[in-house]
């Protein structure tokens, strides 16, 4: 039996990616698409198709298969909404939004012991094959050398540093065993040299650039540069529909990342 999914904010970018990803998969079904209200002629096509076009979560939720998936990649206040629904119908949640705050992502933390949550910053499975291989590449290298890390992205992204530079540094932060103060996103008008104990993240905003990350570690001598290009929103709505047929097998307890997805052998 196909799995069924609900995808929020189906009319934005990532979500017109994920919609046609669902329908062309077999093992998938699009069971209802949310939007704010003055999108949702954008979505009158799926609703002409049988499929549950709402802006309204606890009205959607109620009408579609017991177990569906959520996957939502809105924004920090409609996904903390849309979760606390799902807390109260029991539907298993895929989250990708960035920009939460420390209160809400312990907030989801606290649902999580009540539905199955995945959350993650980045979907795409490159970029969490490289955060599993930075802490013993940092080791490895030794305390000689430099990190720092550049991030680009269209000229429409609100957030900066993007979360996925922020799931990035988190890995780096941890070998050095340095804390979140360590980052330094700013440069500007600096009359001091770069101190050792500190990682810099830059960030770029221009045209329709999906995204880049490097991470670069300065030595003396040598330089080493990890770069993950996005050419699409495919990678990152395939990485969150493999999390969707995951989380979906599995039980409350705690927040999930794509780590738990890639390191689970099943």
């Amino acid at each position: 039996m196909a799995l069924s999914i609900i995808i929020t904010g189906a009319a934005g970018r990532m979500g017109k990616t994920l919609v046609d990803m669902v329908r062309a998969a077999e093992d998938l079904r699009l069971a209802a698409a949310l939007e704010q209200g003055s999108c949702l002629d954008r979505l009158a096509g799926l609703k002409a198709e049988g499929v549950i076009v709402s802006s309204d979560i606890a009205d959607v939720l109620p009408r579609c298969p017991k177990g569906s998936v959520i996957v939502d990649f809105t924004a920090a206040a409609a996904t903390m909404q849309t979760a606390e629904a799902a807390a109260v119908n029991g539907n298993p949640m895929v989250i990708g939004t960035t920009g939460l705050s420390e209160a809400q992502l312990a907030r989801l933390e606290e649902l999580a012991c009540r539905i199955p949550i995945l959350r993650s910053a980045n979907m795409s499975v490159g970029v969490n094959v490289i955060m599993d291989i930075l802490p013993r590449l940092t080791a490895m290298l030794g305390d000689g050398y430099d990190v720092e890390m550049m991030e680009i992205h269209h000229n429409k992204k609100k957030d900066a540093p993007s979360g996925t530079a922020l799931l990035l540094a988190d890995p780096l932060l941890k070998a050095k065993g340095l804390g979140k103060g360590a980052i330094n996103t700013n440069r500007f008008d600096s009359l001091e040299p770069r101190r050792h104990d500190e990682i810099g993240i830059q960030s770029l905003r221009g045209g329709d650039v999906v995204g880049v990350h490097t991470v670069y570690f300065f030595g003396e001598g040598e330089r080493i540069e990890i770069t993950h290009h996005a050419h699409s929103r495919s990678n990152f709505a395939g990485g969150a529909l493999r999390a969707a047929r995951w989380i979906a097998r599995q039980e409350p307890g705690h927040l999930r990342t794509m780590q738990d997805v890639l390191h689970d052998p099943a």
